[in-house]
């Protein structure tokens, strides 16, 4: 009876284990099946759209599609792989030679190879058919200005092989077809397009492929894995959300959670942190936290115990959505809050950031350490709504600039790979991380520019009638060794300029210039006797200024050419009697003016002034004959968001023996027309565009008591 009792116990515990062990099979292959219904939604080998897919073929140059051939590998003869070189560097194994750009247009020329059909010893096609959002970045490339047709002038070669996930790569059969390309080169200057990278148990974060010194555009980079100034981080892109439309939420608006975490199979401790934080009374009702539904798989929803929100449209509810890492670094949530313009809030130590080459994530994300996490509603709780709703502007520029589209993933990574080999006409910090209605520091002379005929600088001096002061001025200036040419702009239709032999004798050439209507526009009008890119505008009673102090504000003006840089300083203050703005000309240490009464510039700003001025401020100023020294800076301030440069201590400027009745600064009401200028030009660009700095350019030893040759500039004159 004892040894019966025996073997029916060992039965039921065998047949418990086996129930147990069915039911662990069971929950395992359940949720390798979630996972990989996710994970082959995204990118699938079979198109989603076949129409669509099919017109993107059609529409692909003929290059690409005709002429095609069938390529046998041989995974055992082929030729030999180069493995991965992990450290490489832009300046170590990129090949700058075949992108000499012979046309100035500062492009990059990018080469697709033939879509061949690449089959094994048994006739077996290798590739899987190509997902649609590989093609989008074949269509993208081909449609672009950066396509070339010709692979001899190819800076960046393209192989038409989709890698974007792994999982559905050959992973030696497609190291073999790489190596066989024609201009392969061990990879270079060849990229390729990685969003899923790595697979069970690792998942790397890279793509495991051998491929020598290749550029990866990579979804989910480490620290570790990403070859800075070579590879290029871009975003996982999600196409179960972004073909999705959501309604329109202002920035302003307010949201019904501060925190949302809507995530999929994050691990268990950082689902333990967000629990303990939603228990806490404080921050019940602020933060939401999400999980898979578990009647029904539908990657469209999201559940909290027995509510269903619908996803993405619930992340528009939450200020700060959160980002945590998973098995792997990169996540296509990050895309999905900024396109439902909410903050993300990144979890993972040591993820590269997508376009982080260019983009500034502080102004569109927070970046928390993943064991910051416990404390993250009081981290998050600290922000200011100021700060909220300039990241909420900034996460929609993202998005609608950069991630939106394969097409704009695709072209964000061309353009940092093209400011790599141009970086002289590369796109500005500003450009890339402001929307278009905030970007002022955006400079036209960092385009591209016709050099000059001449060097140095041409000095223009408008005049009316005082011809004693205008000939000391002319004397003065042509002792400059950098002057080219006086052109001197006679503004006086009464009365006609001296004749020839009465002007001064000096070693520069002398132009007289003599205007139709006497207007104060005329001093910055493109005249095409001025062939030089530097101008220095100066007034006819500027006499004080010695031939070290323009050399050296011209030099100066070489090192900022794209800035104001003058002598006479001035300053803008907001009166809060008044409400309104105020000139202040006291002598004082800040400045946000430099008075064109001797000033050096660029001369396309001349062209800005007599094309480009908003609200008719051009005509304003010759109406009211005051100002346009004012609306040069104002000007140049707007588009540059930069301040002007005082060179010099010297802060008088006036000649004694020249005031009369007849001056401007004369006039008792000249402070008051000069600070209504301001309100009026504030009022037409909408804001405050001028910058008030502390800061003065000086030469070196000018105060030293050293030997006058020691000094380069040695006549500085005092305050």
């Amino acid at each position: 009876m004892g040894t019966v009792g025996r073997a029916t116990r060992l039965t039921r515990l065998a047949l418990r284990h086996k129930a147990f062990y069915t039911v662990l099979l069971v929950i395992i292959v359940t949720c390798s099946l979630l996972l990989l219904s996710a994970i082959f939604h995204l990118f699938p080998t079979d198109p989603h759209n076949s129409q669509h897919h099919f017109d993107i073929v059609n529409k692909l140059p003929s290059s690409l599609t005709k002429d095609t051939s069938k390529i046998v590998i041989d995974s055992d003869r082929s030729v030999s792989v180069t493995p991965t070189d992990a450290t490489c560097t832009y300046y170590s194994c990129f090949n700058v030679y075949p992108c000499s750009d012979e046309e100035d247009s500062y492009h990059i020329s990018v080469y697709v190879y033939p879509l061949n059909n690449y089959i094994n010893r048994n006739d077996q096609t290798i590739l899987p058919e190509m997902s649609h959002e590989f093609l989008e970045v074949l269509s993208a490339i081909t449609d672009s200005d950066y396509y070339t047709a010709n692979p001899s002038e190819a800076c960046l070669l393209v192989p038409p092989i989709d890698l974007l996930n792994q999982n559905n790569v050959k992973l030696n059969e497609t190291e073999h077809i790489l190596a066989s390309l024609p201009r392969w080169s061990e990879g270079t200057n060849h990229l390729l397009f990685n969003m899923l990278a790595g697979g069970t148990p690792n998942y790397n974060t890279v793509i495991d492929l051998k491929r020598g010194k290749a550029i990866i555009a990579g979804g989910g980079f480490s620290t570790w894995s990403y070859r800075r100034t070579y590879d290029v981080a871009i975003p996982m892109f999600n196409p179960l959300v972004a073909y999705q439309s959501l309604p329109f939420k202002s920035y302003l608006e307010a949201r019904k959670y501060l925190v949302i975490s809507s995530q999929l199979g994050i691990h268990q401790e950082f689902r333990d942190d967000l629990d303990l934080q939603v228990k806490v009374k404080a921050s019940h009702d602020i933060l939401l936290v999400l999980d898979h539904c578990t009647k029904t798989y539908n990657y469209t929803h999201r559940c909290n115990k027995k509510q269903i929100y619908s996803y993405p449209h619930v992340l528009q509810d939450g200020t700060f959505c959160m980002v945590i890492r998973t098995l792997r670094l990169g996540q296509s949530t990050l895309s999905d809050s900024l396109k439902a313009g909410c903050i993300p809030v990144v979890v993972a130590d040591n993820f590269v950031m997508p376009f982080s080459e260019v983009l500034d994530w502080t102004r569109a994300s927070i970046q928390l350490r993943e064991e910051d996490l416990p404390d993250l509603m009081n981290i998050v709780r600290k922000i200011s709504m100021d700060k909220i709703h300039s990241m909420r502007q900034h996460v929609k520029f993202y998005w609608q600039t950069y991630f939106r589209t394969m097409k704009d993933i695709t072209l964000t990574t061309l353009k940092i790979i093209n400011d790599r080999v141009f970086p002289y006409a590369s796109r500005p910090y500003e450009e890339w991380n402001s929307p278009p209605e905030q970007v002022l520091a955006r400079s036209p002379l960092f385009y591209p520019l016709l050099p000059p005929k001449n060097a140095g600088f041409t000095a223009v001096i408008l005049t009316y009638d005082r011809l004693e002061s205008l000939f000391r001025v002319i004397q003065q200036v042509a002792m400059a060794p950098s002057l080219t040419k006086v052109l001197v702009v006679w503004n006086n239709q009464e009365k006609t300029p001296p004749p020839v032999q009465s002007w001064p004798k000096i070693s520069k050439p002398l132009k007289i210039l003599q205007t139709s209507y006497n207007k104060l526009s005329n001093r910055f009008l493109p005249y095409s006797e001025i062939e030089t890119e530097a101008v220095l505008a100066i007034d006819d009673d500027i006499i004080m200024l010695t031939a070290d102090e323009l050399e050296f504000g011209y030099e100066v003006w070489r090192e900022f050419s794209d800035r104001l840089v003058g002598f006479p300083s001035r300053l803008h203050l907001w009166d809060n009697v008044t409400q309104r703005w105020r000139y202040e000309s006291e002598w004082t240490n800040d400045i946000s003016l430099v008075l064109t009464g001797a000033a050096f510039y660029h001369k396309h700003y001349s062209y800005m002034y007599m094309n480009a001025m908003p609200g008719h401020i051009k005509n304003w100023v010759d109406e009211h004959v005051n100002c346009e020294d004012i609306a040069m800076n104002f000007l140049i301030a707007n588009v540059t968001g930069k301040s002007p440069i005082k060179v010099t201590p010297r802060k008088k400027f006036k000649c004694p023996e020249c005031i009369n009745v007849d001056m401007l600064s004369a006039d008792a009401g000249h402070m008051v027309e000069r600070s209504d200028c301001i309100n009026k030009f504030v009022s037409v660009y909408g804001r405050m565009p001028l910058k008030t700095v502390e800061f003065r350019a000086d030469p070196v030893l000018y105060k030293d008591k050293f030997p006058s040759k020691l000094k380069q500039y040695d006549s500085i004159g005092s305050l």
